[in-house]
């Protein structure tokens, strides 16, 4: 079954709001695991808007699950998730003042850069991941940045769903039908939902890993935490 791992840096944001510790990340990380999560993801960003370098370091020793650090890759980015060694680092080209990601990398064009970076991760023993638009043509770049995986940008998804589900999904298959001739995994993420979800994983093959942050904490919010953790594993299973 596809794994789930849930990005908790919506708990963050609530918690940064008014100073302190409550709501705690490293609790929800914990119960999160407890609930059937299989992984937790963060993205701590320059300004530390949300999650932070202290939360990164307080969250390793607590993943008994898949440890996921998602940013753009940076000298400090680089040189803490090296230093935290979690089981993924899944490299996003999000620009410092974004307010969430909101573009693929131009493997092609950023080639030699990401080579250079992927290999320091390898080398340490850190799987890999690039965040990746629904493009076939740029698999074959992707491929050659030596990353185990990319992470499949689903916001577009998500967006055409409503009108033309088969349309929507188009893109996203013919990019993980291209990946697997590479031997690339996938992942996915971004406004995958309780309502688009079980759709996408159906129909993208090799699927491994999703990672969904924002619609799952938000719809925790009506259902509570656990039971929105089971019924998003119920999307996913697919068999």
């Amino acid at each position: 079954m596809t794994k789930l791992s849930v990005n908790i840096n919506k708990i963050a944001t609530i918690r940064n709001a008014r100073g302190g510790e409550f709501p705690s990340v490293t609790e929800a990380a914990v119960k999160l695991q407890k609930f059937g999560a299989k992984g937790i993801t963060v993205h701590p960003r320059p300004d530390e808007r949300h999650i932070t370098r202290k939360d990164v370091y307080d969250l390793k020793p607590l993943i008994t699950t898949e440890f996921n650090i998602e940013g753009n890759p940076h000298r400090p980015f680089i040189d803490m998730v090296l230093e935290v060694k979690p089981e993924q680092v899944t490299l996003v080209p999000d620009a410092d003042d974004a307010i969430t990601s909101n573009a693929g990398w131009d493997c092609e064009k950023n080639l030699e850069f990401l080579k250079s970076v992927i290999s320091e991760f390898k080398n340490a023993g850190i799987r890999t991941s690039i965040f990746l638009d629904p493009n076939p043509e740029m698999v074959k770049f992707a491929a050659e940045t030596g990353t185990d995986r990319i992470e499949l940008y689903t916001e577009a998804y998500a967006k055409k769903y409503p009108i033309n589900k088969e349309e929507a999904v188009k893109p996203y298959y013919e990019t993980a039908v291209e990946a697997a001739k590479f031997g690339l995994g996938i992942n996915a993420g971004h406004d995958l939902s309780l309502e688009n979800l079980k759709y996408f994983a159906e129909n993208i093959p090799n699927l491994l890993e999703v990672s969904i942050g924002h619609a799952l904490i938000s719809e925790a919010l009506y259902f509570g935490l656990e039971n929105t953790v089971q019924a998003y594993l119920k999307r996913l299973a697919t068999w």
